[in-house]
């Protein structure tokens, strides 16, 4: 995939990293957790419908400022400006799991500048309690002091086997058994698993995500008019399923589509073409339809 990548400086100094692929409408795309502007996760059927993607860096991952998240109000400010720096009027919003606060925030605060919101496997409520056992591992792996050896390990393990790695973590992403999951994972499945691994990364990023994601969106979400797809597997372990109901509860305008597929990795497994053409038709018809 060929994309352009920039940096936006602030007046205070702070950058904002982006990539940029293709040259049609753009889709804003607020990546999630372990991510940046690099991320790559159902952008080929994107690209391929004629559309342009549009990918900053959250703060704190990649080489965009810590600073820029010290609110999440400030991260989505952030991101207007960058709109402006860039000359685009509107734009199609998709967050993507611990992405989904940015994108509900930013649909809710500049109606102007969004003509749809998608969310993929998204957090829409508090997640990841400080009294959960997964939080306080989260904060101990993904320090900043410590992730980088953390996904050096993992990816070491996982050139040496891709899929007892993905047997380790499987359970984090899904609630059925590993028997129901392995018997629709291929081997090609598990390379794009693989090349997820080699770009992971938290930095900054992922604790500051865990402490912005215990916002109550409330307020928000009743807040967005424009078109709204909300997809979630039921089968989700790491971003429960709860999370598109209440989106749903709070914005009744919004389509909801809970999927069969095996769980929070929506782009990999053989339900990631049939979501790739929902999010394609939703651009096209719901999107589109609302300028």
């Amino acid at each position: 995939m060929e994309r352009i990548l920039g940096k936006y400086y602030f007046e205070d100094g702070a950058v904002m990293e982006y990539t940029i692929a293709g040259s049609g409408p753009p889709v804003l795309m607020m990546h999630g957790g372990h991510s940046n502007s690099l991320e790559d996760f159902g952008y080929d059927a994107i690209l391929a419908a004629g559309y342009s993607v549009l990918t900053p860096s959250r703060p704190g991952y990649g080489e965009t400022s810590v600073c820029i998240g010290d609110t999440l109000s400030s991260a989505v400010e952030a991101y207007r400006k960058l709109l402006d720096f860039l000359d685009i009027a509107k734009v199609d919003v998709l967050a993507m799991s611990a992405g989904g606060p940015s994108g509900i925030l930013f649909a809710s605060l500049f109606p102007e500048r969004v003509r749809s919101l998608t969310l993929q496997s998204a957090v829409t409520k508090p997640w990841m309690s400080s009294t959960d056992r997964e939080y306080a591992a989260a904060r101990l792996l993904f320090h900043p002091l410590i992730e980088k050896g953390t996904w050096r390990m993992i990816t070491a393990m996982a050139r040496f086997s891709p899929s007892l790695v993905f047997r380790l973590m499987a359970s984090s992403f899904s609630t059925l058994p590993y028997s129901a999951i392995g018997a629709v994972v291929t081997r090609n499945h598990l390379e794009q698993f693989h090349d997820m691994l080699k770009r992971q990364r938290s930095q900054a990023g992922f604790l500051l995500d865990i402490e912005q994601t215990q916002a109550v969106m409330t307020e928000e979400l009743k807040n967005i008019s424009c078109p709204m797809l909300i997809l979630h597997s039921r089968h989700d372990n790491s971003v429960p399923p709860a999370h598109a109901f209440h989106a749903k509860k709070l914005a009744p305008h919004a389509e909801l589509q809970v999927l069969d597929h095996w769980g929070h990795l929506l782009w990999i497994g053989p339900e990631s073409e049939n979501v790739n053409r929902m999010i394609i038709s939703f651009l096209r018809t719901g999107g589109r339809g609302h300028d």
